[in-house]
């Protein structure tokens, strides 16, 4: 194909066509683009090629060569394929039918440091290198998802018109966005996930209050959780949540949810996250509990073992459900804010440290669609930060902060309920203990540093006078 005329090479080239790939694909050859897909499995092509019906937008290839002499140059090829070393085996694979100026974009979900590592070693062979996180799950990659590109601006902006296009619309607003240098976007995809994690930990609560605790049916929690997703919790998961609920199971008739195991997996970008504010030393508390939760889930046979040897007290709520109810609503809704606090402190926090440069307004504008996590609150986020781009926290914001304040009774009383009635509730709980540390004017590490002053001599500051001290304590 290398003597083909440029009008009729494809615009964009993509390794991957497994799920998100294939239906990626899709999306992009809909709005007008021709797209060059490669993967080296025949499966895979095959089953492209039944779901593009026709499609004269997408041509398809097991050959990397001919993949590249398919695309126009300078050539931008989409990596959809999993993390870690698989994309390096690709890249490798990819480069020596590139030429300087083409570019890679990688859209798994790699680590940031991988997106750094890859981003300096491609330069050096005169080709461009971009992170970009894309989220959605299968639905969204055919129908529009959030994209996080990070890396080069010229990279970016030669594909800005295909990612446009793609990507999910809210108010007549693409939602995708250049985020930064580096590997910003993965960075940001990373924190997102984060959130995700902390978001469905949220949820999972109040579900397991509301059916151990109140007592309520598959129905009844459909029609709870369809009622708040109404209103100000609109959003994704409670849509989806509310769905669940109707799912009957086909082989016993039951509800499906039911019979699942309560064993929970994960990929491990949530612990990253945990990690990384760990290193950076930003207090994301209500993801860490998110991620240790799903750890705690995989102990199953210890955990059966410890509800035979401890009896707690009895889970069943006793008063009114109404007013529990409205309560367990308000908890919620209080402590997605602070979720999202946590989240959004540690991407500013990511922007200082690795200068990324992000603009956390346009972070939240591009996951008010498309995305796993959006959700009606996003839309007062974004406000919040265009008012405000140097928000030190977004409990700071008038409105939110006051959203969180004026729930914090409902938030106190969930907690309580929960402790009482024998019920796990670390996410509600630490998102109210990240409220109470926040408003907090003076903690009780005066006495932690007094502590490791005793034993280590590690000495300490003084509220009444500038210097470093050290006591012979006990003399």
């Amino acid at each position: 194909m290398t003597g083909h005329d440029k009008k009729k090479l494809c615009d964009i080239g993509l390794i991957g066509l497994g799920v998100m790939g294939s239906n990626f694909a899709l999306n992009i050859a809909d709005h007008g683009f021709s797209v060059a897909g490669y993967n080296r499995k025949e499966e895979k092509i095959r089953q492209l090629s039944e779901m593009k019906r026709e499609h004269h937008k997408i041509e398809t290839t097991r050959d990397i060569g001919s993949l590249c002499q398919m695309v126009r140059t300078p050539r931008a090829i989409v990596l959809l394929v999993p993390a870690g070393p698989p994309v390096d085996a690709v890249i490798e694979s990819l480069v020596p039918h590139l030429q300087a100026g083409d570019l890679i974009i990688d859209s798994g979900n790699s680590h940031f440091t991988d997106t750094d590592r890859r981003t300096q070693s491609l330069a050096e062979k005169g080709l461009l290198f971009m992170g970009m996180g894309i989220s959605g799950g299968e639905s969204g990659a055919r129908h529009g998802p959030s994209l996080m590109p990070g890396g080069p601006e010229q990279g970016y902006e030669r594909v800005r018109p295909i990612l446009e296009a793609a990507a999910a619309h809210v108010e007549a607003a693409p939602c995708v966005a250049y985020l930064g240098s580096g590997s910003a976007g993965h960075y940001v995809k990373m924190v997102h996930n984060g959130i995700e994690y902390g978001l469905m930990q949220l949820i999972s609560e109040t579900y397991d209050l509301m059916k151990r605790g109140l007592g309520l049916a598959p129905d009844e929690l459909h029609a709870v959780y369809a009622r708040w997703n109404q209103d100000e919790l609109n959003s994704y998961l409670l849509e989806i949540t509310a769905d669940i609920f109707l799912q009957k199971d086909d082989k016993t008739g039951g509800s499906l949810v039911d019979l699942i195991l309560d064993e929970a997996k994960q990929k491990g970008t949530g612990e990253w996250t945990v990690r990384e504010a760990l290193g950076l030393q930003v207090p994301t508390v209500t993801i860490d509990a998110a991620v240790m939760m799903r750890d705690m889930s995989t102990y199953k046979k210890q955990r059966e073992k410890a509800g035979r040897m401890f009896k707690g007290p009895n889970p069943r709520f006793e008063g009114g459900k109404d007013e529990i109810l409205q309560q367990i609503k308000n908890a919620l809704y209080a402590a997605m804010i602070v979720t999202y606090a946590q989240g959004l402190a540690l991407l500013a926090k990511a922007s200082d440290t690795y200068h990324y440069n992000l603009n956390v307004e346009t972070v939240a504008r591009i996951w008010r669609g498309g995305c796993i996590i959006r959700a009606a609150l996003l839309e007062a986020i974004r406000s919040a930060y265009k008012s405000n781009p140097d928000l030190d926290n977004l409990l700071f914001d008038g409105h939110l902060g006051q959203a969180v304040a004026t729930r914090q009774a409902d938030l106190r009383g969930v907690v309580r309920t929960g402790a009482a009635l024998g019920l796990p509730m670390p996410g509600l709980m630490t998102a109210l203990a990240y409220f109470d540390a926040l408003r907090s004017s003076r903690l009780p590490d005066n006495l932690i540093m007094a502590q490791r002053d005793y034993f280590g001599a590690h000495t300490y500051e003084r509220v009444d006078e500038a210097g470093i001290f050290h006591t012979q304590w006990g003399k």
